[in-house]
């Protein structure tokens, strides 16, 4: 299973037919190494991180679709951005009509899945030998999922090493599910003490351990699953006096990373934005 928020990032670019650049952070090249806080370019907007190979990390700006590729150990990096005329090595899809928010994607060994914010459905792209891409579907979604109109639904999604079950948060009210990717029926996984997530946003699966970004309360939920993701727990809710609205989540090794998209914030172009690391529970 790759996570790749990096892709949504080249996607609005291509979409956007846009072209930019940035610089390295500034005052970072004498940096510690793994420094807990990477700053961003000014005006960066990000949303989605991904950690490639090595200490690479990647995140894209919902301002321009900019990718800014940094280094974890020493906090540098540089942003692009990718020109449709060019030719993007991504096809584009056009999954639905307004009103619909493409949210979050993640990847299994066979197919991408996206959840949709506004609609009760996941969009799915086949992904065959060679990594050719095949059109997309829809899977509506059944079982225990309850759809609120009018309301942030279905946001962060993850999947287990086989592909066989998706994890997904539902922002407004902090459900979470487990989904059938071959049928869309959706199980709520049940927490411990009446626990939920509201304003979850980005997840991560990391075994059994679910941690779960609550953007607007600046804290990660870190969740102990059983083995059949039927049930969990809430174990604790990690917080740091960086966070700034923290959206999406990825780690490498004992390490984790949250980026702050600082939402609400007015004058977005105008602001810093940050990589802020986090230890996992136990390290």
């Amino acid at each position: 299973m790759i996570r790749l928020a990096s892709i949504a990032a080249v996607l609005a670019a291509v979409a956007a037919g846009v072209v930019a650049g940035g610089s390295p952070a500034a005052g970072e090249k004498h940096a510690k190494p793994f420094p807990q806080v990477i700053q961003l370019p000014i005006g960066f907007r990000p949303e989605g991180i991904e950690v490639g190979r090595g200490t690479t990390f990647y995140v894209g700006s919902v301002a321009n679709g900019a990718i800014y590729q940094g280094d974890l150990r020493t906090g540098t990096g540089n942003a692009s951005v990718y020109d449709a005329t060019t030719g993007a090595p991504i096809r584009t899809y056009n999954f639905a009509t307004a009103p619909t928010f493409i949210n979050d994607v993640v990847v299994t060994h066979n197919a991408a899945y996206f959840t949709d914010s506004m609609k009760p459905v996941l969009y799915k792209v086949p992904i065959g030998p060679g990594g050719a891409l095949g059109d997309a579907q829809t899977i509506t979604l059944g079982g225990e999922y309850v759809h609120v109109a009018g309301q942030f639904n279905l946001n962060g999604i993850d999947a287990t090493p086989s592909g066989k079950k998706l994890v997904a948060v539902q922002s407004f009210g902090g459900n979470l599910y487990r989904i059938n990717p071959s049928t869309g029926v959706a199980k709520l996984i049940v927490l411990a003490a009446g626990e939920s997530v509201p304003n979850g946003d980005g997840i991560l699966l990391d075994g059994k351990t679910l941690y779960v970004v609550q953007n607007q309360l600046n804290k990660v939920a870190v969740i102990a699953l059983k083995h059949n993701l039927a049930r969990g727990r809430v174990v604790t809710r990690l917080e740091d006096p960086d966070f700034k609205v923290p959206t999406t989540i990825d780690d490498l090794g004992h390490r984790l990373y949250a980026v702050n998209a600082r939402f609400g914030t007015p004058m977005p172009d105008t602001l810093e934005f940050q990589v802020v690391q986090l230890k996992k529970k136990g390290h």
